[in-house]
């Protein structure tokens, strides 16, 4: 009697256990989602900001780079075919030297993939030297100012492929950050003056395939980045763009003369407004997408134009000012 007393305790205790243990269960599996929830959480604040950085300081080295690019210009005589081939193929470099030493694997697995490394190459020639030469003719066929409202333009291309993708319409705010970037960029590259925008047609042929180039550079890489990574895309990319229109432009027969500081300047121009802005600004496409690392992207005009203000003795204007709020506001907008 005793023993069937013990075992129907132990049954009863057995139960019991039971039934507490499935009574803490859903509480512990409340905790764990949380828990997995903030850590997911983590990782997508960590990825904005970091492609919110990237993005900013890129387009800030683009900017610094058009300052460097000016000062050669004006001091140096350097033409612009052999400035784009040189800036290219060193930069294509300087890339595939960090990426042999950092990143090899993921290099030879992409050489081995022709699917992705057609991408790149789509990229290189469909993007970064279509970008190139169709906004160096662009400035050639009207003025830098004018060329650079047109370019821009691709911030509407980028909206309207990203919307199209995505099946949706543009949200209020992609709609005033777009706004803004192109009126801060228009205020600062002409000065609000609407008479050096007369545009000839094959000026604005130029300026709209400027526009396309730059909406493709940020567009066609975008599927391969998360796979290999921005320095291993972007240098191959800059590469073969630089040997390819090396061999239509064969800069090796330019007369170039640089003394010491316009060694620098070259430098800079390669390491900083070539290197660093394709590495970060990359980055920032793969980390935010193509649509918002272009809008942050209008950074751009603010550097160019406090880096020719700071070296070069450029005066700011009023519009310029205005031109600063508009592109500061539309950051707020859309991070």
């Amino acid at each position: 009697m005793q023993g069937n007393e013990m075992a129907a305790k132990v049954r009863d205790g057995a139960v019991a256990s039971g039934v507490a243990a499935r009574a803490t269960d859903p509480a512990s599996e409340r905790r764990r989602r949380r828990a997995a929830r903030k850590l997911a959480q983590g990782a997508a604040s960590r990825k904005l900001t970091r492609g919110i950085a990237c993005t900013l300081v890129g387009g800030a080295c683009w900017g610094f780079s058009g300052t460097c690019a000016s000062f050669l210009f004006e001091n140096y005589g350097v033409q612009t075919p052999w400035l784009v081939c040189v800036r290219q193929v060193t930069a294509g470099l300087l890339f595939l030297a960090y990426v042999l030493m950092a990143d090899r694997a993921r290099l030879v697995k992409l050489l081995r993939t022709p699917r992705d490394l057609l991408t790149v190459l789509v990229f290189a020639m469909g993007g970064l030297l279509f970008n190139q030469f169709a906004y160096l003719a662009a400035v050639g066929a009207t003025n830098s100012g004018t060329a650079t409202v047109l370019q821009c333009l691709q911030l509407v291309l980028i909206m309207g492929y990203s919307c199209v993708a995505a099946r949706r319409a543009p949200r209020k705010r992609e709609a005033a950050g777009l706004a803004l970037a192109l009126f801060g960029t228009y205020l600062i590259a002409t000065g609000g003056n609407p008479s050096t925008l007369a545009v000839p047609v094959d000026g604005l042929v130029y300026g709209l395939g400027a526009a396309l180039g730059g909406a493709l550079l940020s567009i066609l890489p975008a599927r391969v980045l998360p796979t290999y990574g921005s320095p291993i895309v972007t240098g191959t990319g800059m590469l073969v763009a630089g040997v390819a229109a090396s061999l239509f432009v064969r800069p090796w027969t330019y007369a170039v003369s640089f003394d010491l500081i316009g060694w620098g300047a070259l430098f800079v121009l390669v390491v900083v407004g070539s290197f660093l802005a394709y590495l970060l600004y990359m980055q920032g496409v793969s980390d935010l997408g193509s649509m918002r690392a272009s809008l942050l992207g209008s950074i751009e005009p603010i550097s160019a134009t406090v880096t020719s203000a700071l070296l070069l003795g450029v005066i700011f204007a009023p519009t310029d000012l205005a031109g600063f709020a508009c592109i500061i506001a539309m950051i707020f907008l859309v991070v």
